[in-house]
Formats: C-alpha cells, structure tokens, sequence
C-alpha cells in the first residue's frame, strides 16, 4: 500500500479519485462502509480509492491530556488498511495550525490536487475544518460546485447500539473481546515493535518478548491467552500485561509474550498481538520459585482449548 504525507501528493495518483475521509481509529465495521462506498465508486469509474486520515490523531493535538487511547496506531492502521484491499493512504500530518483551517479550504486543496476528484464518502455525522464547520451539506454544496460526487455513510447499528471507537475502547477497557470483535469485524489486537527488556523471564526459564505498544487501548491487568503474528505466522502465546509486581514493580504496565516451544531473536520486529481470554489477574507471588510454579500453569491452561459449553442431555424419548 502506497503512503502519501501530503494532499498535494494526490497528483501523483491516476484518477479519478474515489477517498473516503475520516479520523477511522479501530477501523471499525461504521469506517469500513465509509471505505466501501469510495472502494465501490473507484472500480465503477476505474479509479483510485484513498483513505484520507490524520497523523496524529486530532485528539491527541488538540486536548492532549484526555485524548482516549487508540484503537490502532499509525503502522497498526496502515496494516489494516492493506488487509483491507486499500491501494493507497493519505496520511495528512495534523497541527495547531491545520485545526485552524476552514472546512472550505481543506476541500479546496483536495479538488485541486486530485487528477480530477470523483468523489469524497464520508460518514453522515461527520464534521471538519475550523471549529467544525464543515458537515455533510456543506459538503453537497461543494460537491455540486467542484463536480465530485458526495457520499454521506449513516451510523451502523448492531443490537442497537451505534458502532463508535468510544464503544469498542470500553468493551477492550473491560476485557469484552467478543463486543469489541463484534463491533470491529475482526479480533481485537495491539501492534508494537519488540523492545530489550531486563531478561528476568529469559532468567526465569521463560524468555519473553517485550512489546512497546502503539499507544493503543489495552484490556485490564492480567495474564492472557494470545496468538500473536512473527511475520505471516500466528502463533499461540501467554501475554502478561502488568507491573510484574514480585519481581520489580513498574510504574507503566508493560506487555510481555511468551511463546511455548518456539525459540529465536525478535528484537526490533513487529508484533500483532491478540487478546483471546484472560487467564487469570495479575497476582503477587512470595518468591520466584511459587512464579515460576504459576508460570508453567499459564501455559498449560493457554495451550488447552477452553471447554465446550455443556449441553443438557435430550430426556425426551
């Protein structure tokens, strides 16, 4: 998937161009029929389809001390998007200044640099430019003025409830994988590169990889049943997220992947991680030889499949 840092960068792409623009943290099943409707008017006009998103997230530039945590981060978005079948991505870079923007300019530099623009989705409730002034009938307006069609995506809902980030990054808050998957279209997981940690699990008999997280929203404190992907292969694995308080409490939790009977060097890699059940909370040991003992008991219940639900037998005859 090509990545462009620039609107004037759209030049550089055959059009017409179909983009779909949005914040798409989590990349959620609302984002993706936003992304839809331009994949869709892109192959009936044998166009470009562009996502069209900001980096970093507004949130994070413009309230930073209450901006949520992300659903997925830059390189985590990226990586879906390319699972997505999107050819291209424009990342724009978000400021003080480009808040400052009127709604009608942002769309000005759009038409100018596309090659020619076809269309812009949208979803319905969306705003954008200085003070949020631009919305979806501005939008129209500015569609039928510049000869680009608009597409304005309403709400998903599922069992009633409106698909949002906020809704998913409280299910992941709570450890409600199957919510949040639900909401998502796909598991919920964390991306982030392999770090150098202190090696006490490598000294514990159980090495791990030390993963720095994306700034992305993680699930509550504990020891968990992961796969996480090395390359194109997902692998199981025992995850613990914590301060690992017996050995040396930490003031940040940190995530830690061990993978049973697999060896070999991660540093500097990249790992996708999925939560698949919590295990058991993170807990306090009286030594490390009663860790260890615990440890071993991870992996042996992440490694066996959870039972089945049981089933009442039939007592009609």
């Amino acid at each position: 998937m090509q990545v462009l840092r620039s609107i004037e960068a759209l030049s550089t792409l055959p059009g017409p161009l179909a983009l779909a623009v949005g914040v798409f943290d989590g990349l959620h099943l609302g984002h993706q029929e936003v992304i839809r409707a331009a994949q869709e008017h892109a192959t009936q006009h044998h166009g470009t389809a562009v996502v069209v998103t900001f980096d970093p997230h507004p949130a994070q530039v413009l309230r930073p001390g209450t901006a949520p945590k992300l659903l997925c981060g830059p390189r985590h978005q990226q990586l879906i998007l390319s699972q997505l079948g999107i050819p291209c991505l424009l990342a724009c870079p978000f400021t003080a200044e480009t808040a400052k923007t009127p709604a009608r300019d942002f769309i000005g530099r759009l038409v100018a640099a596309a090659r020619p623009l076809g269309c812009i989705s949208v979803g319905y409730t969306w705003s954008f430019g200085h003070q949020r002034e631009g919305n979806i009938h501005l939008l129209m307006e500015l569609g039928q003025q510049h000869d680009f069609a608009v597409y304005g995506v309403p709400p998903l809902k599922i069992d009633g409830d409106v698909v949002s980030s906020t809704l998913i990054r409280e299910a992941v808050s709570k450890g409600d994988f199957a919510k949040a998957a639900q909401f998502l279209g796909r598991e919920h997981s964390v991306f982030g590169t392999v770090v150098e940690g202190q090696h006490l699990g490598r000294q514990l008999g159980f090495p791990t990889a030390n993963v720095a997280v994306e700034n992305e929203q993680l699930p509550p404190l504990g020891v968990y049943s992961v796969q996480a992907r090395i390359g194109t292969e997902w692998l199981p694995a025992v995850a613990n997220l914590g301060r690992r308080p017996t050995v040396a409490e930490n003031a940040d939790p940190t995530l830690e992947i061990h993978f049973p009977n697999w060896s070999g060097d991660l540093y500097g890699q990249d790992l996708e991680v999925r939560f698949t059940r919590l295990l058991r909370p993170e807990m306090k040991f009286n030594g490390l030889e009663e860790l260890k003992a615990q440890i071993q008991r991870d992996i042996d219940m992440a490694l066996t499949p959870p039972a089945a639900p049981h089933s009442p037998r039939d007592t009609h005859a």
